[in-house]
């Protein structure tokens, strides 16, 4: 083999050697960056495990509360069906009450005006009839 050959080939070797320090400095590098990924995920998971926490027991306490508005809600809900059914109640009683004399009144005063027709009617009738005398008195 010749010169250049030798040359060729050590240039090949001292590419490959140098390819594979820079390969470890990269492993190396990498794992270096593996490292401290792990070391903040971790103390990010360390941090944030409070932080769930407390939105686990924000999320009960609302859910509490809005169980508790529901029922208050259905309670008052019942309040007002029970008020509006008494209401109800109350005005029928009332109606019933004012209305039973109203009518009785009215059919007396219905009475007391029969009564006074038939009165006038009579009145009226004399009158004709004396009328009706008097003119045939006149008639001869």
């Amino acid at each position: 083999m010749n010169g250049w050959t030798n040359v060729f080939l050590g240039v090949i070797a001292a590419a490959t050697l140098i390819t594979a320090i820079l390969q470890v400095g990269v492993l190396v590098a990498a794992g270096r960056l593996v490292m401290q990924l792990m070391r903040l995920v971790n103390r990010i998971e360390n941090e944030v495990k409070p932080i769930f926490g407390h939105l686990d027991s924000i999320g009960r306490d609302a859910a509490r509360a809005a169980a508790l508005a529901a029922a208050q809600v259905e309670r008052a809900d019942g309040l007002f069906a029970d008020l509006t059914q008494r209401i109800e109640s109350t005005m029928d009683t009332v109606q019933t009450a004012v209305g039973m004399p109203a009518r009785e009144g009215a059919a007396i005063l219905a009475g007391f005006r029969a009564a006074l027709s038939t009165l006038q009617a009579m009145r009226s009738n004399r009158s004709r009839r004396a009328r009706g005398e008097d003119e045939d008195a006149l008639f001869i």
